[in-house]
Formats: C-alpha cells, sequence, structure tokens
C-alpha cells in the first residue's frame, strides 16, 4: 500500500478558505476508484474526468483499488478544482516526491486541459490573507486574477502532462520555467507610512452636471471623506440620487488589500471582479426580501458592498424588518448570519447612503406644487423610520427645489482632491479607520475638542435630549470637517457645522 498526504488544496466554508488535505491509497484487490471525505457531486463526478484525462495523456491508470481521502472529513467539499490535485496523486503514485507543501487548484478537461473556476481565485486570496499559502499551481486560466495576489509564489500549467512534468521533474530549472510573476497595480496610489493607497481618476459621472443644491454638496464631501451615514430628504427631482451617484468616483482611495477584498467579495457575489480602486456601489430595490439584503443561503447585499456604498432609495418604502435589521450592521459594522448547519460572521463596512420624499406624494416641501397628503398620512409616512435607526444617520439633509439660475460651483476632481487629502490628514494622525468607523476608544483619542467647543455641545445635549450614539456622530463629522480644513483641532464653527446636520 502506498501513501501520500503532502499535496494540498482547499474549499469555502461560510466565505473563507480552509486546507483540504489529500490522501491516496493503492491497494491490491479488485479495481475501483473512490473519493471520500463528504465530497458534493462536482468532486464524486471528478472521478470519469481524472480518469479520461490520465488515459487519454498515455499515463496508465493503475488496476488496484485506489481511495482518495479529503481530509477533514467532517467538512463538506465542493467544487471542480479538486481535479488536478486527485490526478496528480494517481499520476504519481510509483514515485517518491516531497510536494512541499504545495497547494495545487485546476479543473481538468477530459483532454487534460486544465481549466480556471470561479472559486479559485476566492480561495487562494482567502489563504493567502491568513497567511497559509506559500506556493501555489494553477492553470493558465486564472494568471490574470491570482498574480495579483502578493506575497506568494505562483506557477502555472496548461494540462495535465505539464502538471506531472513539474512535480515528477526535480531539477530546479524546470520548475522555474512554470513560475509567473506577481503583477503591480498600474493606478495612481498615495504612499503614506509605507503602504500604497490606490485611487482612479475616471469620474464617469462627474458633480460639475449638478448645479445648485450646494449645501448638499457639502455634505456628500464630509460623507465620502470621513466615511459617514447619510440621508438626503427632498421632492422628486431635486438631484438625491443625481449626488448619491457621484459619490462613488470622490470616494477615500483603497489599499491593496481593500481591492482584493472587493474582488473577492465580487466573485462570490458570482460578478467578474475588476480589480479597480473604485469603491461598490450597490442600489437595491425596495422590493427586494430581507434574505437578499442581509443574507441567508447567499451572501447578502450589505456584505458584498463592504468597504463601498450601499444606497436604498425610497428609503420608507423598504420593509420596517429591513430597516430595523439595519441597525446591528450600520452600529457593529458586521452581522452575524445564521444557516443550517452554521454561523457565518459578514464584515459591513460600508458608506450606508438613503434617500427619501418628505411625503408620499412628495410635494411637502414644494413651493409650487401642492400636497396632496393629510397630516396622518405624513405622519405615517415618517413613523416607518423609527429614532433609534434614524440615530445611526450621521448627516440628515433637506433639500430644496430645482431653480433656474441654479449653476456648477464645484467638480469632482476638486471634490475628490480635498477627500484625499482629508484621508491623507487622517492617516497621519494614526487612523486607521476613517472618522466615520471610529469606535469609543478612538474617539476619546482623536476627537478632543476646546473649552468653547465642548460648552456648544453641552448646549445641544440639553437642548436636543441627544443620545450618548448622537454625541459621538456628531464628534466624529466635526472632526471631519476640522480635517477638510486640515485644522488638528476642532473648533466652534466646526462644531456647528456638525450639529446643523442633526435630525432636529
Amino acid at each position: 500500500m502506498k501513501k501520500m498526504t503532502n499535496l494540498k488544496c482547499a474549499t469555502i466554508d461560510g466565505i473563507d478558505a480552509i486546507i483540504v488535505d489529500i490522501e491516496s491509497t493503492f491497494t491490491n484487490g479488485l479495481p475501483s476508484f473512490s473519493i471520500v471525505g463528504l465530497g458534493n457531486n462536482a468532486i464524486q463526478e471528478s472521478k470519469d474526468r481524472i480518469k479520461s484525462s490520465l488515459l487519454t495523456n498515455d499515463f496508465k491508470f493503475p488496476p488496484k483499488k485506489i481511495t482518495i481521502n479529503l481530509s477533514p472529513s467532517e467538512v463538506t467539499k465542493k467544487g471542480s478544482h479538486l481535479d488536478c490535485a486527485m490526478a496528480l496523486l494517481i499520476a504519481l503514485n510509483e514515485q517518491k516526491i516531497d510536494f512541499q507543501d504545495f497547494f495545487v487548484f485546476g479543473e481538468l478537461g477530459l483532454d487534460g486541459t486544465l481549466k480556471d473556476t470561479s472559486s479559485i481565485f476566492i480561495l487562494i486570496l482567502s489563504l493567502a490573507k491568513q497567511g497559509k499559502i506559500k506556493n501555489v499551481l494553477i492553470p493558465k486560466e486564472s494568471i490574470d486574477k491570482i498574480s495579483k495576489i502578493p506575497n506568494i509564489n505562483i506557477f502555472v500549467a496548461q494540462n495535465l502532462t505539464e502538471a506531472i512534468d513539474f512535480f515528477g521533474n526535480k531539477k530546479d530549472e524546470i520548475k522555474e520555467r512554470y513560475k509567473v510573476l506577481n503583477r503591480s497595480f498600474e493606478y495612481n496610489f498615495l504612499h503614506i507610512d509605507g503602504e500604497k493607497y490606490f485611487y482612479d481618476t475616471n469620474y464617469k459621472l462627474n458633480f460639475s452636471d449638478v448645479k445648485g443644491q450646494k449645501i448638499a454638496k457639502r455634505a456628500a464631501l464630509i460623507s465620502t471623506a470621513g466615511n459617514h451615514n447619510i440621508l438626503f430628504e427632498g421632492s422628486p427631482g431635486c438631484g438625491k440620487s443625481m449626488i448619491t451617484k457621484r459619490m462613488q468616483y470622490i470616494m477615500p482611495p483603497m489599499s491593496l488589500e481593500e481591492i482584493l477584498e472587493k474582488a473577492k467579495i465580487d466573485a462570490l457575489g458570482g460578478k467578474e471582479p475588476d480589480f479597480k480602486p473604485v469603491r461598490t456601489f450597490i442600489n437595491p430595490h425596495h422590493t427586494s426580501t430581507k434574505a437578499s439584503i442581509l443574507g441567508g443561503t447567499k451572501i447578502g447585499e450589505i456584505a458584498l458592498c463592504n468597504n463601498g456604498i450601499l444606497f436604498f432609495d425610497e428609503l420608507p418604502h423598504f420593509s420596517k424588518d429591513i430597516i430595523e435589521a439595519l441597525r446591528e450592521p450600520l452600529e457593529d459594522h458586521n452581522i452575524l448570519v445564521s444557516r443550517v448547519n452554521t454561523k457565518v460572521k459578514y464584515d459591513t463596512k460600508f458608506l450606508f447612503i438613503s434617500a427619501m420624499n418628505p411625503c408620499p406624494c412628495g410635494n411637502l416641501l414644494s413651493t409650487t406644487k401642492e400636497c396632496r397628503c393629510n397630516e396622518l398620512e405624513v405622519q405615517r409616512y415618517k413613523n416607518r423610520l423609527s429614532d433609534p435607526f434614524l440615530d445611526r444617520i450621521d448627516l440628515i439633509i433637506k433639500m430644496g427645489e430645482v431653480s433656474k439660475d441654479d449653476k456648477t460651483d464645484i467638480d469632482s476632481v476638486t471634490m475628490h482632491n480635498l477627500v484625499l487629502k482629508t484621508f491623507e490628514f487622517q492617516k497621519h494622525r494614526g487612523q486607521t479607520e476613517l472618522n466615520g468607523k471610529l469606535n469609543e476608544e478612538d474617539i476619546i483619542k482623536y476627537c478632543k475638542l476646546s473649552h468653547d467647543s465642548q460648552d456648544i455641545l453641552d448646549k445641544a445635549i440639553d437642548r436636543f435630549s441627544l443620545s450618548f450614539r448622537a454625541i459621538n456622530k456628531i464628534l466624529k463629522v466635526s472632526r471631519t470637517i476640522a480635517d477638510l480644513e486640515s485644522s488638528q483641532d476642532i473648533n466652534k464653527e466646526h462644531i456647528l457645522e456638525a450639529l446643523s446636520y442633526r435630525k432636529r
């Protein structure tokens, strides 16, 4: 009996990868081929792909009882990316090979061709972030995505024959022939404390198209610079969605880790990763189910937009269950989703942007149109948003109507440059998170007030009966306003402007 246990692969458990040790035994007896270790249908079907790949490439299939075990056995394995690793154990069963903790990924075609799968990038990225992978052999088709992952040695093969040659030939120069170099990102970047933060200057939608609405644009700038949740309230057509859709392109720059995490989440959501330093923008319809927003059997929208933007247009029309369920991810920046046999924790550090009309007909704030709603209808409409939910919104903006005299006063280039400057200011201060996502300990450390500023805040607490959460929101917003002016201190005018954006 011959046994090999050094060849590794991986499978997805929740949203992260776990290592799968692939073992093989070859015993005398009636020829058979079985795969054990809780593999799904795709893995069971791989027996036929492996047989065909070996036989069509002049390799003999051993006339023995072959058993392949996928360990740990209690975890369900899924995906055809384990094909190549299992085929290698069979093809090289008569050779003594030290696989040196190599990971092997790739689906086999019937002719032995190695194919990419959607899960390979997710698995390798997850293992790299956990520091559990150093050397990996992948299909040539996977180069474009995998080569962007840093700190791993990548080797490629086009087919099973090349993969067998790679492990079967002990000459180092042969292995170097299959090696590929990691690729760098060709985007603008800020270099801060030894780390690069990438950004794109291609503004598909520009703030120069937005005329008037000076206060709303100022609030949008503060929101993006500090990652503060914001609610726009105004009549239909006043520019709420127009401003929101342009905020995506002036968001703070992204670290390499954030870009790769975004690519991983895109792949989990069935989207082809683009590796651009542009943050995700997700805009679910108000008829969406709670499971699609929060997650259930599949990853939810709030996890897919981690480090990006989640936009709820027509906010009061969303289910009250969904709105109230957002309170946890908005506060704790993560959500725990219970599934049949497991619990999955998702990060939810997104910028939450929402928009709503002032009343069901939308004309309550209009100076030219008559509101058709009675007082009860307006109150019922507004009551769909509870005070605990609104307490989690940093900026609440009431927008006026469009006027023929409105003019363009700022563009996306100017706004983005201010965001970049503010981002540098926050990072040089030693922050790991943007102002909007600071915890209580960091608020005490970075949001110190002068005597005058503290006096104004104390008066606002008494007058408006502010909660502890609301006080922290004001401190964080005022910190961002001060950062936009490159001010080390939070001054009186910064506190006053932050207070002007609170619900009254």
